[in-house]
């Protein structure tokens, strides 16, 4: 459902799950290898999966410092 929303743009990247942000990916990579993409829808291929990458990262940062955090409050107790 999440995704379904995002293309219709009623979500943005930043509040998209890791593995479906991945998938979307996938899917862009697919579309733009088969050359199915105009120039025009290239264009916005492109800043999508943009925005998505930037969300990717942003998750994996937020997932590593609370990982960190939980290990080091074990090391701390």
């Amino acid at each position: 459902m999440q995704i379904f929303l995002y293309f219709l743009g009623f979500m943005s990247a930043a509040n998209i799950k890791y593995s479906e942000a991945v998938k979307r990916l996938e899917d862009i990579l697919e579309n733009i290898d088969r050359s199915n993409a105009g120039i025009d829808e290239l264009a916005d291929l492109v800043k999508e999966a943009s925005d998505l990458i930037k969300s990717c990262r942003s998750i994996l940062t937020s997932t590593e410092q609370r990982v960190q955090e939980t290990l080091k409050t074990l090391e701390d107790s």
